[in-house]
Order: C-alpha cells, then sequence, then structure tokens
C-alpha cells in the first residue's frame, strides 16, 4: 500500500503564544505545522518546503501578510500555494478585498472560530493529498505508457527480425534447393548413362579410360555435396556458439605457400595462374584447419571473379598481426557491398551466377573473429579487390621481434 500522504502547513504570526495556540488547533496525525515569527522566516520555510496551506497573519511588523503573499504569487514554487489570512482588525470590506486581490482563498478573524479554523484546514489537507494522490496515479500511468512504447517499440523490432529470419530461410531453402539439384543432377544423370549402357551390353563404355573420367566426374559432384552440407553445418555452429576453434603451432607461410600450390591447377584451367610475391614465415597458434578453410575460400573468390586475370598473395607481419592478403584484378566491389557480402547468403557479384549458398564470406569472417583477428576488404569497382586476413601473432614473437629491433 502507498504510505500516506503527509500535508505541510504553513503558519506566520509574529507572536509567539499565536502561533502555539494555531499550531494546537490545527494539529493532526497526517499533517506537518511549520511555524514563522517573520515574513522572512516563512520566506525560508517555502524555499525549502512544498505546503498544503498558508496561514498568514496580516498585521507583523515588516513585511507584512499581504507584502508577503505578494512574493508568493511571484515565484513559481510557491504561486499554487493556498492563502488564508488571519486578522485581528475590524471586517471592514475594504480590508478583506485587498486579501483577496493578494490572492487568498478565505479570510479569518480574531478571535478565531474554532469549528471553522479546524474544517477549512482539513479541506485544504484533503485537497492537498487527493492531489497528491491524483499524481501519484499520472506517474504510474504514464510510467506505464511509457513500459507499453517501450514494449511496442521491443515487438516492432522482434517482427522485423522475425520477418527478416522467414525471409531468410525462404532465401536460403531456394538457394540450397538450386545448388543440391545440380550435383544431384549430374549424379543421377551420370547413374542413369551407365544404366543404360548396362542393359544395352556396351561394356566398351566402361574401359578403364572411361571408368577414370566417371570416376573424376562423380567426385566433383560428391564434393560440392559434401560443401554445401559443411557450409550448412558451420552456420548452424556458430548460430549456436559452436564454432569449433583447435588452435595449434604451425607456420603461416608454410600454409599458404601449400595452398597456392594446390590452387595451381585450377588457376592453370582458367587460363592464369598465381603470384606467391612475399612469403614471410610466422609461427603462431591458429587452428590450421580453419584458417586453410578461410583462405581457400578467398583464393577461389580471386579466381572465380578475377576475370582469368594473375591473383597475388603475401604474407608478411604488421606489426602484433600476423596477415595473409589476397588480391585479384577482376570486377572489385563497390563500396556499398562491400559490408553485404560479409552476410549470410550474399555473393560478390549478386548479378552473376555462381556455386554456392553464399556463406563463404561470412563464416569466414566468423573464423576470423573467433581467433581474435578480423578480416578486411580494399576494392573498387573494376580494379579488382583485395582481401586481408589478420591473425593475432603469439606474445613472445612480438617481445622476439622487439627485442630484436632494439638490439638493432
Amino acid at each position: 500500500m502507498p504510505s500516506q500522504t503527509i500535508a505541510k502547513l504553513l503558519i506566520v504570526d509574529d507572536l509567539p503564544e499565536n502561533l502555539l495556540a494555531l499550531d494546537a488547533l490545527i494539529q493532526g496525525p497526517d499533517r506537518e505545522v511549520h511555524p514563522a515569527q517573520s515574513a522572512e522566516q516563512a520566506l525560508s520555510l517555502l524555499l525549502e518546503h512544498e505546503f498544503a496551506l498558508a496561514i498568514l497573519d496580516v498585521q507583523m511588523p515588516g513585511m507584512n501578510g499581504f507584502e508577503l503573499a505578494e512574493l508568493m504569487r511571484g515565484m513559481e514554487k510557491t504561486r499554487s500555494i493556498p492563502i488564508v489570512f488571519v486578522s485581528a482588525a475590524g471586517r471592514e470590506m475594504n480590508y478583506a478585498f485587498k486579501g483577496y486581490e493578494s490572492g487568498a482563498v478565505d479570510f479569518l478573524h480574531k478571535p478565531l472560530d474554532t469549528l471553522a479554523v479546524k474544517s477549512k484546514v482539513s479541506v485544504f489537507v484533503d485537497l492537498f493529498c487527493q492531489r497528491k494522490a491524483l499524481d501519484r496515479q499520472l506517474q504510474a500511468l504514464e510510467s506505464s505508457r511509457a513500459e507499453q512504447e517501450q514494449l511496442l517499440a521491443q515487438l516492432q523490432v522482434a517482427r522485423g527480425e522475425l520477418e527478416r529470419a522467414v525471409r531468410m530461410r525462404d532465401d536460403f531453402m531456394s538457394i540450397v534447393s538450386h545448388e543440391v539439384r545440380t550435383p544431384l543432377n549430374g549424379l543421377i544423370l551420370e547413374a542413369q548413362l551407365r544404366r543404360m549402357h548396362l542393359n544395352r551390353g556396351n561394356l566398351a563404355a566402361f574401359s578403364e579410360d572411361k571408368l577414370k573420367a566417371m570416376v573424376e566426374r562423380d567426385e566433383r559432384q560428391i564434393n560440392s555435396l559434401i560443401r554445401l552440407v559443411e557450409d550448412m553445418l558451420d552456420v548452424s555452429r556458430i548460430r549456436t556458439g559452436k564454432l569449433s576453434i583447435r588452435p595449434k603451432g604451425f607456420d603461416l607461410g608454410v600454409l599458404v605457400k601449400g595452398l597456392v600450390e594446390n590452387f595451381a591447377a585450377q588457376a592453370g584451367a582458367l587460363d592464369t595462374h598465381i603470384e606467391l610475391e612475399r612469403c614471410q614465415a610466422l609461427q603462431g597458434e591458429w587452428d590450421e584447419f580453419r584458417i586453410e578453410q578461410v583462405l581457400a575460400n578467398l583464393l577461389s573468390n580471386a579466381l572465380r571473379y578475377g576475370e582469368r586475370k594473375p591473383v597475388r598473395v603475401r604474407v608478411f607481419e604488421d606489426g602484433a598481426m600476423a596477415c595473409v592478403q589476397v588480391q585479384d584484378a577482376g570486377i572489385g566491389i563497390d563500396s556499398q557491398n562491400q559490408r553485404r557480402i560479409f552476410q549470410q547468403f550474399e555473393r560478390v557479384a549478386a548479378q552473376q551466377a555462381s556455386g554456392g549458398l553464399g556463406l563463404g564470406l561470412y563464416i569466414s569472417e566468423q573464423i576470423v573473429l573467433a581467433h581474435g583477428g578480423r578480416i578486411e576488404v580494399h576494392s573498387a569497382v573494376g580494379q579488382g579487390a583485395t582481401f586481408s586476413v589478420y591473425l593475432p601473432l603469439p606474445v613472445v614473437l612480438q617481445q622476439s621481434d622487439q627485442t630484436q629491433a632494439t638490439s638493432a
């Protein structure tokens, strides 16, 4: 239950005995009386407290009650405090009129009518308590409205995220069905062709050279399916926070050199080549399988979008980081799309038909971030693109380099 409101009452009279008498008359459990023997003391109390009622003696030395009331009406804090004047003078109409003109809500004459004073003070106390209760209700309503608006905003955000998730799901299913169908159709056609040869007894179709070509085609289609499944699994692991990183010591330069050699045949099939311009030996603690996955994706993209121009690769130390750069001279990426390509189901060139789920760069960035590194792209349309992978070097290696630099 809310605590009881205590109404503060200000009584001002230059005679202490009058203050004592009035204090005793208007006291109550729901009230707190503050006496003042001068207008100056009253002003000090008015600035310190919020009063439900002010009872002012008209005839006081120095500043009288009317002048004090005019000051109260001129201040924002005290403007709305009800004022009751008390006077020992006669009931001349002009005197009372001046009191009302100064902002009084009532005018009492001495000797005071005990029942009348108690009744009138109770009315103002009740009004004050009701106003405070209303203020609390309004504050509660305002707080509730603000909470409702915040909840509505959260619901709208959640709705937007849900709609986006549904669209992503639909896009994902569309892309998966298309990408999975391609290698499956290849395998189905191969199986149907072989069954036809068998049914016709055409065993010449299964010579050693032809069987070798069949197996190679099967392996390509199966590897495409495996790559699609692995990409989907990696996205699921990333979303659930279960992407495993198993660091171990290896030389990043050796890994990159081996990858460049492995991609030589693929580059040759596209009438281009990969140049390993710089390959610094950099020993670190990283997940070799995952880093190879990242760099293989960058090399594949460079060959795919490089317009058959040479791809340049560099491995070097950059401060406290190891850096691998893969640079192509192909179609390039405009500034608006340089962040988009790291999102799910996005491709370097959305307008071009290309295989894959559009997850490679998204997965690559998540892997690099899991290592405490970062991946950057610098590109312009028609001027190729340079992807840079930064991985933190061990502290021991950094200290060793600093020591060598100091001794030199």
